[in-house]
């Protein structure tokens, strides 16, 4: 066989880039994944308090559509009813003419 000596000054620098690349990434993909996160919790907060606002659900609703969820995405965290009790919080506290635009994480992008 002929395999590249790790000796090999070029083989190593390409190794340390490739590497880095592959971390920069795991960190990007980490990154989207967290921004989609928010705006999934975003639009979740938003429809609850219209949802609420327009029906006689109350907390049921909130009840409901955790069950349902959990249900729906048994391996997915974060749809008990205290954690979607405090998305609806986290939008009522936030929502006052904010618009979701790009966040400091997109902005930190280009810095990696």
């Amino acid at each position: 066989m002929n395999t590249i000596p790790k000796s090999d000054v070029q083989y190593k620098q390409w190794l340390t880039d490739l590497k880095s690349r592959i971390r920069n990434s795991q960190i990007k993909a980490a990154l989207k994944v967290n921004s989609e996160l928010i705006n999934l919790y975003w639009d979740l907060g938003k429809e609850i308090v219209s949802k609420q606002e327009q029906s006689q659900w109350g907390d049921g609703l909130i009840k409901q559509l955790s069950n349902d969820l959990q249900q729906e995405f048994p391996d997915m965290k974060g749809f008990s009813i205290s954690n979607i009790k405090y998305i609806k919080q986290w939008y009522l506290f936030y929502y006052k003419g904010i618009t979701i635009g790009q966040q400091l994480v997109g902005q930190l992008e280009k810095y990696i």
